[in-house]
């Protein structure tokens, strides 16, 4: 039998988009983070306002937020549209805490800033490709794992960076395994804009 050709080409793949804000970050805003009232979350710590780029002290990096969200927009999603933060709240896990495993309702992009220094040994981001209950699972032998078939990824954020994905991702942190805690900011955002088209009966204003 002649040697079989074949070719494996991808027909989706999932973005995540990376960016260092450090410039817009100061010390004064790290502060203020820090000082912001929290409340038992389910497994971590969450602050109790929940719209926190909102407030003035933190206006810097409200604009550099909104400035990644709209390169996304255009050079990721490539959308006429714009993206806006819809809510935004500030996170810590304490040593031996991480966070369980979900996905961002009401939203279309998730965000995560690391605006601070991050504990040794850094605690990772997990994806999970799946969205929902899986009947069957067939996982790749991991000397096999790769683009096409991988059912998570592991990400290690580093300080000043913002993770922008798709907010239906199934995602989780992994325990902090370091004495200090960790923080970080979520925040969620929606598109603004027309949608559809008026004579195909499917326009939307948002």
């Amino acid at each position: 039998m002649a040697e079989l050709k074949y070719n494996v080409e991808a027909l989706f793949i999932e973005p995540m988009f990376r960016a260092d804000i450090g410039a817009a970050i100061t010390q004064k805003q790290i502060d203020f983070i820090k000082s912001l009232k929290m409340v038992q979350n389910q497994t971590n710590l969450i602050s109790e306002n929940l719209n926190i780029f909102e407030a003035p002290e933190l206006e810097n990096i409200s604009n550099a937020i909104k400035m990644i969200l709209d390169i996304y927009a255009e050079k990721v999603m490539g959308i006429e549209q714009s993206l806006y933060v819809t809510q935004s709240w500030a996170l810590i896990n304490k040593p031996g805490t991480g966070m369980h495993a979900h996905a961002h309702s009401n939203a279309i992009v998730s965000g995560s800033l690391y605006f601070t220094d991050m504990p040794e040994p850094s605690s990772a981001m997990i994806f999970d490709r799946s969205t929902g209950y899986r009947q069957l699972r067939f996982d790749p032998l991991k000397d096999k794992r790769n683009l096409y078939n991988t059912p998570v990824n592991i990400v290690v954020p580093k300080k000043n960076e913002v993770l922008l994905f798709s907010s239906r991702l199934t995602h989780l942190v992994q325990p902090n395994g370091s004495n200090e805690p960790r923080h970080s900011i979520a925040f969620n955002a929606f598109i603004k804009g027309t949608i559809g088209d008026l004579r195909d009966v499917s326009l939307l204003t948002v």
